[in-house]
């Protein structure tokens, strides 16, 4: 089980940018695997080594990423994320910056969970068992607002509880790629100004 980071609520709308960045992102996806230097990430992802050296700078700018100083070696980097419980602020205290910036960033997430979920169902066949471990649920809760805090702190505690580093991950664990998405109703039982009973 990972020690669990304070929450760190991210209102600055230059870090919210840069985790929008689609490169970026596929950085900080492969660091989560462990330490890699910039020509290592470069072959993964299909870039120069000069772009991946850049975008890690500016991810180590703002704290995301960090140097692995015992196993860089004269020119050579390597570079480690640093783990975070990130949040966003609410939408009552976001600027009009902000709220581009997260619909931005939304914007991506929704696309790399359509990718995400297209790799799998053509590569299902050759998965053998853990084609059973796709898990998928729907359900309509009816909460408060208070209720709906609760249940993301709980599911948050329940991530962090299976969560591990990679040197203690046991033999024949895989990553689960796991996502979470609660969308509020508009309340209808109220009627609105111009409506009819």
């Amino acid at each position: 089980m990972a020690d669990r980071p304070p929450a760190q609520e991210i209102t600055d709308v230059a870090v919210l940018r840069l985790l929008a960045h689609p490169l970026r992102r596929k950085i900080e996806e492969c660091l989560r695997d462990g330490p890699v230097n910039s020509a290592t990430l470069a072959r993964a992802l299909g870039e120069s080594t000069g772009a991946t050296s850049y975008h890690l700078r500016q991810l180590a700018k703002h704290g995301l990423v960090e140097e692995v100083p015992e196993l860089s070696k004269g020119r050579e980097r390597w570079w480690r994320a640093v783990p975070g419980d990130r949040r966003f602020p609410p939408y009552s205290r976001q600027t009009p910056e902000v709220r581009e910036a997260l619909s931005e960033m939304m914007r991506h997430n929704f696309a790399e969970l359509v990718e995400l979920f297209s790799r799998f169902a053509a590569d299902r066949e050759a998965l053998g068992d853990w084609a059973d471990a796709f898990l998928f649920s729907r359900a309509t809760l009816r909460l408060t607002l208070d209720e709906s805090k609760e249940f993301f702190e709980e599911y948050i505690a329940l991530i962090y509880r299976y969560s591990r580093p990679k040197e203690e991950t046991p033999p024949g664990a895989r990553p689960m790629h796991v996502r979470l998405l609660g969308i509020p109703e508009a309340d209808t039982s109220t009627p609105t100004a111009g409506s009819e009973e």
